[in-house]
C-alpha cells in the first residue's frame, strides 16, 4: 500500500531540509550550477513567502519532506510560483506529488482572488515545462512579464496561468 502524501504549509524551521532537498535536485540530479547564495529566499521562508500574503508548502510522506512549492504574492491580483521540486522517487502518476502541490497552491490563489500566476524556470527542466503546460500554463516571453514579477537571475523560461473564477 502506498503511503499518503500530506501537503501542509511550512515555515523557517524547515529551511535546512528545504535547502537540502532543492540543492540536491538542482545540483546532483540536473547538474545546474545554482547555489544557496542565488536563492536567499530559502534562508527565510517566513519573510519571503508567508509575510507578504503568499505561502510555502511542503509535501510529506511519513514525515519525510519529499517536495516543495512556494507562492510569492506580487500584488496586482497576481502571484509567482517558486521552488516547485519533488524528490525523484516521489514523482509520477503513482504519487501525483507535483499535482497535489500545484492544486493546493491554486486553491490558495482562488481563495485570495489571485487571478494570475506566473513562474520562471530553467531550460533544462523539460518535464516541468510539460507539467505546467498540461495544467493550462502558457509560455510567456521574459519581456512580457509584468514589472512587478520577481525575476531570478537563473531563470530563462517563463509561464503564466490566468485563473478562471468559479
Amino acid at each position: 500500500m502506498i503511503s499518503q502524501v500530506i501537503i501542509k504549509p511550512i515555515h523557517n524551521e524547515y529551511s535546512p531540509e528545504v535547502i537540502n532537498l532543492i540543492l540536491s535536485i538542482q545540483q546532483k540530479e540536473f547538474g545546474l550550477s545554482i547555489t544557496i547564495d542565488q536563492q536567499p529566499d530559502l534562508l527565510d521562508i517566513d519573510s519571503n513567502y508567508h509575510n507578504g500574503g503568499g505561502c510555502f508548502w511542503g509535501a510529506f510522506v511519513n514525515e519525510e519532506l519529499i517536495g516543495t512549492i512556494g507562492l510569492i504574492n506580487t500584488g496586482h491580483d497576481a502571484g509567482c510560483i517558486r521552488k516547485m521540486f519533488v524528490k525523484r522517487d516521489f514523482r509520477g502518476k503513482e504519487w501525483r506529488t507535483a499535482q497535489k502541490l500545484l492544486d493546493v497552491l491554486l486553491l490558495f490563489c482562488r481563495d485570495r482572488d489571485i487571478n494570475t500566476v506566473q513562474l520562471g524556470t530553467v531550460e533544462q527542466l523539460k518535464a516541468a515545462h510539460r507539467f505546467y503546460e498540461r495544467n493550462g500554463f502558457e509560455s510567456i516571453a521574459k519581456e512580457d512579464l509584468p514589472v512587478y514579477f520577481p525575476l531570478m537571475s537563473t531563470d530563462t523560461t517563463f509561464f503564466q496561468l490566468h485563473l478562471i473564477k468559479n
